[in-house]
C-alpha cells in the first residue's frame, strides 16, 4: 500500500473502541482528528507517546481535536493498558489490521537482525472535511506530540 499523502481523503473505517463501542470516522466528520498507529500496548516507547497524547488532551479539547490511538492489540489489552495509564482518549483494536494496511502503516521492519512485520509508529492529522492534514511516517517519540501541536489550526 502507498504511504498516504497531505490533502488526500483519509480512508475511512469502523473499529471499536476498549470498551466494544465502535469508532467511525465519517462520524466524527467537521472535527479535527488525530489518529495515531502504535506498535503494542504497555511497552514503553508506546507507554510514553500514550502519556504525552494524556497530559496534552486538554489543550488539544480546546481546540476540538479527537485523539484516538490504534494497534492490532485486543479490546481487553486496550482496556488495561487505558487504565494503568490512566489514559483520556480511546484506543481502537485493528485486531485484523485492515486499517493498518489502508493507511500504510503495516510495513516490514527489522530489529536485532529479524525482518518481521510490524506496525510503524505513525500519526495523521485529518481535517473536518475527512482529508489528511500531515502525515507522518517512523515517528520518534521525543518531541512529537509537540510536532503535532504545532500544526493545528
Amino acid at each position: 500500500m502507498p504511504l498516504l499523502k497531505e490533502g488526500q481523503k483519509a480512508p475511512l473505517f469502523s473499529l471499536p473502541n476498549q470498551d466494544g463501542k465502535i469508532i467511525t470516522l465519517s462520524e466524527s466528520a467537521g472535527k479535527i482528528r488525530i489518529l495515531y498507529f502504535y506498535p503494542k500496548d504497555s511497552t514503553p516507547g508506546c507507554t510514553t507517546e500514550a502519556c504525552n497524547f494524556r497530559d496534552s488532551f486538554n489543550l488539544l479539547k480546546k481546540k476540538g481535536v479527537e485523539v484516538w490511538g490504534l494497534s492490532k492489540d485486543s479490546q481487553s489489552s486496550h482496556q488495561k493498558f487505558r487504565t494503568n495509564q490512566s489514559l483520556n482518549f480511546d484506543l481502537l483494536s485493528d485486531v485484523e489490521g485492515v486499517v493498518c494496511e489502508k493507511y500504510g502503516v503495516w510495513q516490514e521492519k527489522k530489529n536485532y537482525g529479524k525482518t518481521y512485520m510490524g506496525i510503524v509508529r505513525s500519526t495523521f492529522l485529518i481535517g473536518p472535511d475527512g482529508k489528511i492534514i500531515k502525515a507522518w511516517y517512523g515517528v520518534k517519540v521525543a518531541g512529537h506530540v509537540e510536532q503535532v501541536l504545532s500544526q493545528l489550526p
